[in-house]
């Protein structure tokens, strides 16, 4: 897909039919022209211009048709429509894939305390293994966007072939070790009694998709960088009807199948993350996506396992600080007062908050691949508006769930436990969280936009400063020093977002992430 929406100078031209020199196959050369003094500038607003001003370097007009598809509908939009446009897909699969851990955690509240406690658990230790694939994933989104603005078709299928052999190695590894280690990440949360053997059981099973988990990020993070946000929509959509479906069938023991309780919800996650897998493997090997895997570059290489990894590699360390983090912080909630309960309620919460972030980050993930593939097209005045059009949307959203989370947090609570000491302990921290919501909303927007346009090392720094010197010293000493529970621990992971919030926007603000090569 190309960039409809870039003025086409002399300057664009030579840049698009100079011949790069490379390494491994891979332009070494991809980078700002913004951080070079003759760069071009324009204030020119999308509007004014048209897809006919771009130089085409496809081979066929079929090749020419998919990849200018999009901008086509991009060149006349606002940056606000802009971002809309590419939001919508990704907002969709958000509310899809919250739609399915929402339902999970209702299964297992109609079960027990026991099994609440464990699909959390299951939920952040699954969202370690994404953290990790980001090592692959960020990196290809912002290649490819890079590669795509400049009109280097060929280069970015390199690089999703190379990204896909890199996250079946990746899905393999994660899923071996946290398949051994689920004894010892139950005996660090403090877990006890029947706890025990339901959390080391459900997180085996749940290792097992991880491998297939990884396929269907990576393939994800590389199409979005191209723009295509409709594709990775369709996978989700399959894996989560395939998800609620068989959970559903499984726990209860629905025609043929045995009831397998709360075993029945992983076994029904895996069978979907294995449909989807199928599914996005054969949309990038059929020809149907503006990317597809050529088979000869589907390999292991140095260079480009190197290339990828200096972008991917800050935001995968940032992933894993943040995932320490809050294991740290999920062993304190753990040893709060009321221990089980408050963690039940721990749960019940951060899975409603996401119907607050979950539009931010389909927000930020157009931003980032707006802002990844307008530097690739020498337009930084188009990516940086791009970010600022992605955070006022969020803000909007964001401030809207903050009234209806403090107004509706008794009911909320009702509704998604039996048991009243969870709702009873819930209600207060539910309520202190949704006054944090705007400045995590902006916080969430400008770390995707950093990461699409290749800048992840600020944002790591921010997360560990964040995470270890803010988060989880704060909520020790207020949760469990001063005895304040939940809420106390809460205080602390709200402070922590409202750090990182002022830190990323000044680095956004200053500007210094437009001159960040890939």
């Amino acid at each position: 897909m190309t960039v409809a929406a870039c003025r086409a100078t002399p300057q664009v031209k030579d840049a698009v039919l100079a011949k790069p020199q490379s390494v491994d196959g891979i332009p070494t050369d991809v980078r700002n022209p913004a951080a070079d003094s003759h760069a071009p500038l324009s204030n020119a607003s999308m509007e004014e211009v048209s897809p006919e001003q771009l130089v085409n370097t496809t081979s066929s007009p079929r090749e020419a048709e998919r990849q200018t598809s999009l901008p086509d509908h991009l060149s006349s939009a606002s940056a606000h429509r802009a971002v809309i446009l590419l939001a919508w897909p990704v907002l969709l699969e958000q509310v899809l894939h919250f739609s399915v851990g929402f339902f999970d955690v209702y299964l297992s509240g109609r079960l027990g305390q026991e099994e609440t406690a464990a699909i959390g658990m299951a939920a952040y230790v699954s969202w370690l293994g994404s953290m990790i694939f980001g090592l692959v994933g960020v990196g290809a989104t912002a290649l490819i966007a890079r590669f795509w603005g400049a009109h280097q078709f060929d280069e970015a299928r390199m690089i999703i072939s190379r990204a896909m052999a890199l996250a079946i190695c990746l899905g393999i590894a994660v899923s071996s070790v946290l398949f051994s280690m689920a004894p010892g990440i139950v005996w660090l949360l403090g877990l006890s009694g029947e706890s025990v053997n339901i959390g080391i059981t459900y997180l085996r099973i749940d290792a097992i998709g991880q491998i297939f988990s990884a396929w269907v990020l990576v393939g994800a993070a590389s199409l979005r960088g191209a723009g295509d946000m409709r594709t990775p929509l369709y996978v989700l959509c399959l894996t989560s009807v395939v998800n609620i479906v068989l959970s559903t069938t499984f726990v209860y023991g629905l025609g043929p199948f045995p009831t397998l309780g709360v075993n029945g919800i992983v076994y029904g996650t895996v069978c979907a993350q294995f449909s989807g897998a199928l599914l996005m493997a054969w949309f990038l090997t059929s020809g149907r996506t503006v990317l597809q895997i050529v088979y000869k570059e589907f390999l292991i290489r140095r260079e480009s396992t190197w290339r990828l990894m200096r972008i991917g590699g800050p935001a995968a360390l940032d992933g894993v600080a943040t995932f320490t983090g809050h294991f740290l912080f999920l062993m304190i909630i753990a040893r709060l007062t009321n221990g089980e309960a408050a963690f039940a309620a721990h749960i019940i919460g951060v899975r409603v908050e996401a119907l607050s972030y979950l539009p931010a980050v389909a927000f930020g993930i157009a931003g980032g691949s707006l802002a990844g593939r307008y530097l690739g097209a020498q337009r930084p005045d188009l990516a940086r508006a791009c970010g600022f059009a992605a955070v006022g949307q969020a803000v909007a959203y964001a401030a809207v769930m903050s009234v209806l989370f403090f107004t509706f947090a008794p009911q909320i609570y009702a509704q998604m436990h039996i048991d009243p000491l969870v709702q009873t302990i819930g209600v207060d921290p539910f309520r202190l969280m949704a006054c944090y919501q705007i400045p995590n909303a902006i916080l969430i927007v400008l770390v995707s936009t950093l990461r699409g346009s290749g800048d992840t090392r600020f944002p790591l720094w921010c997360a560990f400063l964040g995470t270890f010197f803010i988060r989880v010293p704060l909520a020790w000493y207020l949760g469990i020093v001063l005895d304040y529970g939940l809420f106390g621990a809460w205080i602390g992971m709200g402070a922590d977002n409202i750090l990182r919030c002022c830190l990323i926007s000044w680095r956004y603000l200053a500007g210094r992430w437009i001159h960040v090569k890939v």
